[in-house]
Formats: C-alpha cells, structure tokens, sequence
C-alpha cells in the first residue's frame, strides 16, 4: 500500500504526461492532406488521438495520488486547477466567437451572447475545440468516489475487459460545423452535451486502465518485456484503421493509441534513469510536463491565430510534395507549441508581478 499512497510524481511518468499534451497539439497541427485522401488517413492515424493518453495519464495520478483522497477536497482542488482556468481561458475563445463567427465556426452564432455563454462553457468543443475534455473530465472527477470505492473493494479491475470491448465498438461520433446546420440551436448543443457522454463512455477503459498500471507498476516492466508483440498489434490496429476508413467503413482511432499508451509507458519506464542522467533533456521534458495543461488551455488559439495569419487552412492540403507538406506542418506544430510555450510564461511572470502570492494555476493552469 506504501507504494499507492505514495504522493511523489514519478519521472517517466512526468515525462509521459509532456509527451501526450505534444501528441495533442500534433493531432490540431500535422493534419495534411485532402478530406478523406490515404494521406489524410494516415496522417490522423500518427498524429491524432493524443487525448487518449492524456486520460490514460489523468487516470493513472488519479489513482497514484489517491492515498488521501477525500471527496470535498478532492473536488475544491480540481474546482481551482482545473475548471477555474478553463473558465479564464475560455475568455479568447468566447471573444473569437461573438466577433468572428463564421471563421471561427461557432455553430450557435445567432443567439443573444448571454445565452450563449453558458451553452458555450458547458460544452467545450465550440469556443475552444480541445477543451471539450473539461465537462468531460469533470464526469470523471464526479464519478471518482464511485472508483475508489470499487477500487478498495478489489472489483474495479475486474471489469477493465468490458470496459475495453466498450471503447472497440461505442465510437467516438463525428462532429462538425456543417453537421449541424439544419439543427435548431438547442438541438445543435445537445449534440456536443451526446459528444461529451459517449466520450466519457468510449474512454473510461483508459482512465481506469492508468488508475491500474499504477496500482500495479511492475506490470509496466511486463509490457518492455514484450513490447515487440505490443508494437505490431499498435501497427495492425493503425493499418486496420486506416484502411476501413479509406474505404468508407468502421474507424476507431483509440485502439492503435491503447498500444502507444503500453509502449511509451514500457520505454519511458525502461529508460527513465537514463533520462534523467540526461539533464538539459530531461529539464526541457520537465517544462513541458509542467506547462502541459496551461499548453492544452490555449494552444487552439494559437493554432486559430497562426492559420489567420498564413492564412492556413487546418488540414493542409499537399500542394507540392508530401515530404515539403509534411515540413510546413511541422513547422507549424513547433510554432504553435513555442509561442504557447512563450505566451503562458509571460503571463505567469505578470500575474507575479502583479501579486507575488497568486495561484497562477487557477488562471492559466500553470
């Protein structure tokens, strides 16, 4: 139980934690290709679905960090850390929605802005696409009296199966701007409150999943034992997917991630005392483990001003070659993720400034 109860952050989990939000960032940025093309496919298949690690990694310090854990203030902490920044962060957002509507797809543009607000902040997706995660982690945060309880009970595991055959056939639905366009408003906002439940159902397998790999972390040393067999289901699962997609049938990027959440987990374990002999490496990693979630807040945004500016769409089409595309959307995912990098710094530095005392996490998440 001492290892449970246990409130140090590991390293290679720290490490794992700034390697998912880049992934994140990577799945708005590295898109290339035309709607629907093998190139398209393929380049959601690498790049997209880092919010399944991110639960996975949500799950895992859940359960790591649980050994105190007390309803209330369990709930008081993720009220400040987490829906408190979500609320100051939406600010950009909201502003992009009320004054440019159309480029920004706000599908409930038309309404009075304060009945939008709420709409807006109880959803996500709309005013700041990512965060659409927050209502959804907020299930979780509500449901997590429930989790130690089957936790300590020693039946929580058990059921991990069902819930994996769950995240295989509850896809995650589509949900586009243009999807909605003959919807009335209210009908519009219940389809993302649906998008935000079968999210919730479709990744609960891997918000447990972590709350298991760190009640039992020597079953991460299993998984470097046979990550080879783990590494081809990820390739067989990724080209299945691919494949099915392109030819207009059932897709579910999850499952290739499921195995990439095993095989980062077993490297980064593996070789984590390396990492950490590696010290500038390891610093860098730090940063961005640290900034990840104030990253998350406001990297669409960044993203949103970056396509402005070059005017950009967000899938890059390949106009020239795939090689020269795939370098623009790299560039772009470096740029997107500096200045995010940049932005919150210097706004962590002038709260400070302007009140040494601040919890600058409640505004900005970092």
């Amino acid at each position: 139980m001492s290892e449970v109860k246990k409130t140090k952050i590991l390293n290679y989990i720290n490490v794992f934690r700034g390697l998912a939000i880049l992934l994140i960032v990577a799945g708005h940025t590295m898109q290339f290709g035309e709607i629907g093309s093998l190139t398209q496919r393929i380049s959601v298949e690498i790049f997209a679905g880092g919010t399944a690690l991110f639960i996975f990694i949500s799950g895992f310090l859940f359960q790591h960090l649980s050994g105190k854990y007390e309803f209330k203030s369990y709930m008081s902490k993720k009220w400040t850390n987490v829906i408190l920044p979500y609320l100051w962060t939406a600010i950009p957002g909201l502003i992009f929605c009320f004054t440019m509507p159309i480029r920004y797809e706000n599908t409930l543009a038309g309404l009075n802005p304060i009945a939008q607000i709420p709409m807006l902040l109880s959803v996500g997706r709309i005013h700041n696409v990512p965060t659409w995660f927050i209502p959804m982690i907020f299930i979780f945060f509500l449901s997590s009296w429930l989790l130690i309880k089957l936790e300590k009970k020693g039946v929580l595991y058990k059921f991990l199966p069902l819930f994996f055959l769950i995240t295989i056939f509850l896809q995650r639905p589509e949900l586009e701007s243009h999807m909605l366009q003959d919807l009335s408003y209210t009908a519009r906002w219940f389809e993302y409150v649906k998008y935000v439940f079968i999210g919730y159902m479709h990744f609960f397998s891997m918000y447990v999943f972590g709350m298991f790999c760190s009640a039992n972390k020597n079953i991460i040393d299993k998984f470097w034992q046979y990550r080879w067999f783990y590494i081809t289901l990820m390739f067989i699962t990724a080209s299945l997917n691919v494949y099915s997609g392109f030819n207009g049938g059932w897709t579910n990027g999850t499952l290739s991630k499921i195995f990439l959440t095993i095989i980062a987990l077993a490297y980064l374990k593996h070789y984590d005392d390396c990492i950490i002999s590696h010290k500038n490496l390891n610093k860098n990693l730090d940063i961005i483990a640290k900034y990840s979630f104030g990253i998350f807040f406001i990297h669409w945004y960044i993203f949103f001003i970056y396509n402005l500016v070059f005017n950009l769409p967000n899938v890059l089409p390949v106009t020239t070659s795939i090689p020269i595309t795939f370098g623009y959307v790299l560039i772009r995912f470096i740029a997107v993720t500096l200045f995010s990098l940049l932005t919150l710094w210097g706004i962590k530095q002038t709260i400070l400034k302007l009140n040494p005392e601040s919890n600058t996490r409640s505004f900005i998440g970092v």
